[in-house]
C-alpha cells in the first residue's frame, strides 16, 4: 500500500472518530448510543493527546535542500514512467556518483554539465531552453537518454559500475 493511501485512510479514520466523539474533552470517554442490536447497546470511544520530547529536524545547508528537492522531482518523473522504486534506487546511485544531484554541477575536465552530466551540456536544450538552471529539464532529458540508451536506470547503473561512465 503506498504512503498516500495510508495517509488518506488514516485521515478518514481520524475524521470519522472525531465526528463520533463530538464534544468529548481530551482524556475523557463518551458513550455513543448505537441502534439496539443483539447485545450491542453502546460503544465507548476514548480521545487523548500525545506529547513528545523530539526536536524538529533542522536543515542546515541549502545544498541539502536542493538535493532533496531534485530527488523528489526525479522520483515523480520516474513514477510517471511506471518504473519501479528499485529503478529509482539505481538512478539515485548513478546521479549521486555523477553530480550529487547538483543541477549546476560542471566537470571542468570533460565539460559535462548538470544532474545527468550531459556531455556537452547543450544536448539538454532539446528538452528546454532553461536546461542550465532548471533541474526538471535536466532530469527529463536524463531519463529520456537513459531510456533510449540503456532501457532503464538499472541498466545505466550496471553499465556505469562496469565502465565508470554511462
Amino acid at each position: 500500500m503506498n504512503s498516500y493511501r495510508v495517509l488518506r485512510n488514516t485521515a478518514a479514520t481520524m475524521i470519522a472518530a472525531s465526528a463520533m466523539v463530538g464534544s468529548a474533552g481530551i482524556g475523557q470517554a463518551k458513550e455513543i448510543m448505537q441502534p439496539a442490536r443483539k447485545g450491542l447497546a453502546k460503544m465507548i470511544v476514548h480521545q487523548g493527546t500525545w506529547f513528545t520530547q523530539a526536536q524538529p529536524r533542522v536543515i542546515r545547508f541549502a545544498s541539502r535542500t536542493t538535493k532533496s528537492r531534485n530527488k523528489a522531482i526525479a522520483f515523480r518523473l520516474v513514477s510517471r514512467r511506471l518504473w519501479s522504486h528499485n529503478q529509482f534506487r539505481c538512478l539515485n546511485s548513478l546521479w549521486t556518483r555523477e553530480s550529487n544531484w547538483n543541477h549546476q554541477a560542471y566537470n571542468a575536465s570533460s565539460g559535462a554539465y548538470g544532474i545527468p552530466q550531459a556531455l556537452p551540456g547543450s544536448k539538454m536544450s532539446g528538452s528546454g531552453r532553461d536546461w542550465r538552471l532548471n533541474p526538471v529539464t535536466q532530469i527529463s532529458w536524463g531519463l529520456g537518454y537513459i531510456k533510449s540508451r540503456y532501457g532503464s536506470p538499472c541498466g545505466a547503473w550496471g553499465h556505469f559500475q562496469s565502465s565508470n561512465w554511462y
